[in-house]
């Protein structure tokens, strides 16, 4: 596995990352473990959780798992906005919240510093300079080497890029966004941004929970039971069958087919594969149920789509941006020839 600079930090972490949602949910502790260290055999670094996965015992197998391990060959990634108790203090990005929650992480996962530490979701009840300087504190108190932010606009990341400026602060080293063959929005104006401002990109959901697995097929008229997108509808998840059951998916998926099938790769290995070498891009945020689906992720590095393939499946992925996008898109087009 080849490894990449986390946006302008001098920090390198895997091309994949692995996150651990599924910890203590769909994976029991030792199927965790197992695919921990399967990860770390194959070269990878770089693990991704959060306080609110199975309200807290991702975190508490993340940690146990480390205690065997050399923790500082380990990039460590949590995150913290949701929170799980029912107080009026126990959600947001208050300097309240962000120093209980942080707290509260390094005890479930038993380390001393959190690698990259990120906030979960804007909060708009929080004036984001009480957020930024609790998160510059951290940096500064030794428990948090990295700061990073997930589900932002665009304005919003730009606005905590300036304030952190001004200030002097520790600054944002990277998005984690929902980004992949079915969804590129990122692309209108959160990846240019990440660009702009040294941000390295992470995207989470670089399969559509299981769409972009191959399970998924052209005349299927319902998800097969025992899949993620079975439950979806019934927990709220975006990835339901009534958002992504149509024509555009089926020609993606259709795509996919064939060139898995041309490179005796499986699709799941060529959508990560996109994903993983789009501009921006540090490393997609693998999520495992099993380590069957483990394996088949770790078979997207090592090799490259085709300059042909990658911008077959450019081409036929493309959503049409809204305005202003579009707009500006053309005109700078227009001026080019």
């Amino acid at each position: 596995m080849e490894y990449r600079y986390l946006g302008r930090t001098g920090m390198k972490v895997s091309e994949l990352c692995l996150g651990a949602m599924t910890f203590g949910r769909e994976s029991e502790e030792a199927l965790s473990f197992q695919m921990m260290d399967a990860f770390a055999e194959a070269g990878g670094n770089f693990i991704d959780t959060a306080d609110v996965y199975t309200r807290g015992a991702s975190e508490t197998i993340v940690g146990k798992w480390l205690e065997e391990q050399n923790r500082e060959q380990f990039v460590i990634a949590t995150k913290a906005r949701f929170g799980m108790g029912e107080g009026p203090n126990d959600i947001g990005l208050s300097r309240k919240h962000i120093m209980d929650a942080v707290e509260n992480s390094l005890s479930r996962l038993d380390i001393d510093y959190i690698d990259l530490y990120q906030v979960h979701c804007w909060d708009p009840g929080t004036p984001l300079e009480e957020t930024l300087s609790a998160l510059n504190r951290l940096v500064e108190q030794g428990k948090v080497r990295y700061i990073g932010v997930s589900n932002y606009k665009g304005y919003q990341i730009q606005k905590a890029v300036d304030i952190s400026k001004s200030h002097g602060w520790e600054p944002f080293s990277c998005l984690q966004p929902l980004y992949n063959l079915l969804d590129r929005q990122i692309e209108w104006e959160l990846v240019e941004v990440c660009q702009e401002e040294g941000l390295g990109i992470i995207p989470w959901s670089p399969l559509r929970g299981g769409w972009l697995t191959g399970k998924f097929h052209r005349g299927m008229e319902a998800p097969p039971e025992g899949t993620r997108i079975a439950v979806a509808a019934k927990n709220n998840w975006t990835e339901a069958w009534e958002r992504y059951g149509n024509e555009r998916t089926w020609t993606i998926v259709d795509v996919l087919g064939e060139i898995a099938n041309e490179l005796g790769k499986s699709p799941a290995q060529i959508a990560l594969s996109w994903v993983k070498d789009q501009p921006g891009v540090t490393a997609p945020i693998i999520g495992a149920r099993n380590m069957q689906q483990l394996e088949d992720n770790l078979g997207a590095v090592g090799w490259s789509l085709t300059a042909e393939q990658r911008a077959r499946l450019n081409d036929i992925s493309a959503i049409e941006a809204p305005y202003p996008h579009d707009f500006i898109g053309r005109n700078l087009a227009s001026r080019a020839r």
